[in-house]
């Protein structure tokens, strides 16, 4: 991966983040360069694993999938051995390095009660190294909060882009026999072409491409770029865990979450019950939005900021 991004590179990446399938000729009317500059920049950022295109699950889509998120606190001198233990597991999305180095966030999306119940009642009493944790289950993800790009394109440049998901509350998705291997290639890689993709799941080409756009449209899936936000700018990284009244949760959490800082919102259970992901450009930039943003919200009753140390796994995709 790389360890610096110039500003065109950035810019790219910044629609790619809006856009995760955009083609290139639609990224370069959207930034104004041409076709050529734009694939002579962005192919190589995805052969060398700086950006990684993939999709994610939907939990209210699979009704068998338990969306969780953990708190765990360990013993110092072992936290990075179990955050690379968790990231191994085919069911954690998210797992960052909290805090003073103590504590590990990781999103879980479990196969059902058997495997929460594993997990909860089993592996992680069984981990030595584990000394205490705090479970609490997403009841719903806002997702105007995926629209997050750095500020690094204006609102002009993020009208031109066609292939962004609808935030409104989707209906109901007629399932189909190609469903579960175009998710799973998918997965794999979510800049697959419609061959790759139709040969995966054995059907057409149209056909893979009517069902990737039915299932994105639906909010059965996301789309998602990986990259590490600090070569666009972020260089301050933060999970809030918020109490808020219950009468203004859904209130406060859809305001929160179009905020151009916030990365990722989702009302929990637990004792906090409103978790935000927040990506600043430094330590006075997150100041500013717990007092200017944060601060003036009626019916937040507390909130736990605590600062990301390292990301061990994002979007299902570990770090390199």
């Amino acid at each position: 991966m790389r360890q610096s991004l110039d500003e065109t590179d950035r810019r790219i990446a910044a629609v790619l983040l809006a856009s995760p399938r955009a083609g290139w000729r639609e990224i370069s009317s959207c930034l104004g360069l041409s076709e050529r500059t734009v694939v002579r920049r962005a192919a190589p950022l995805y052969a060398d694993g700086t950006l990684r295109a993939t999709v994610v699950r939907n939990p209210m889509h699979f009704p068998g999938l338990i969306p969780l998120a953990l708190r765990i606190r360990c013993r110092p001198n072992k936290i990075r051995t179990v955050a690379a233990a968790l990231a191994r597991r085919p069911d954690t999305v998210w797992v960052d390095i909290l805090g003073g180095g103590d504590e590990i966030s990781a999103v879980f999306f479990l196969d059902g009660p058997d495997a929460r119940n594993a997990l909860l009642l089993r592996d992680l009493p069984a981990t030595e190294a584990v000394n205490a944790w705090t479970a609490h289950t997403l009841l719903r993800v806002f997702p105007t909060a995926f629209r997050w790009t750095a500020g690094l394109l204006t609102p002009e440049e993020t009208a031109r882009l066609t292939s962004r998901p609808p935030i409104a509350t989707a209906t109901g998705v007629t399932s189909h026999p190609a469903d579960a291997a175009l998710i799973t290639a998918l997965t794999e890689d979510g800049r697959a072409t419609y061959t790759d993709l139709a040969r995966r799941a054995d059907t057409t080409a149209l056909t893979a491409r009517r069902r990737l756009e039915a299932l994105v449209r639906g909010q059965v899936l996301r789309l998602a770029t990986e990259v590490d936000l600090a070569l666009l700018g972020a260089q301050a990284e933060a999970l809030l865990w918020l109490s808020v009244q219950p009468g203004a949760l859904d209130r406060t959490a859809q305001a929160l979450s179009v905020h151009p800082q916030v990365r990722f919102t989702a009302a929990t259970t637990g004792p906090a019950n409103l978790l935000i992901a927040v990506a600043a450009t430094d330590l006075d930039a997150l100041y500013a939005f717990l007092v200017t943003t944060v601060g003036p919200v009626d019916g937040i009753t507390t909130v736990e900021t605590t600062p990301l140390l390292a990301t061990v796994k994002r979007t299902g995709l570990t770090r390199l």
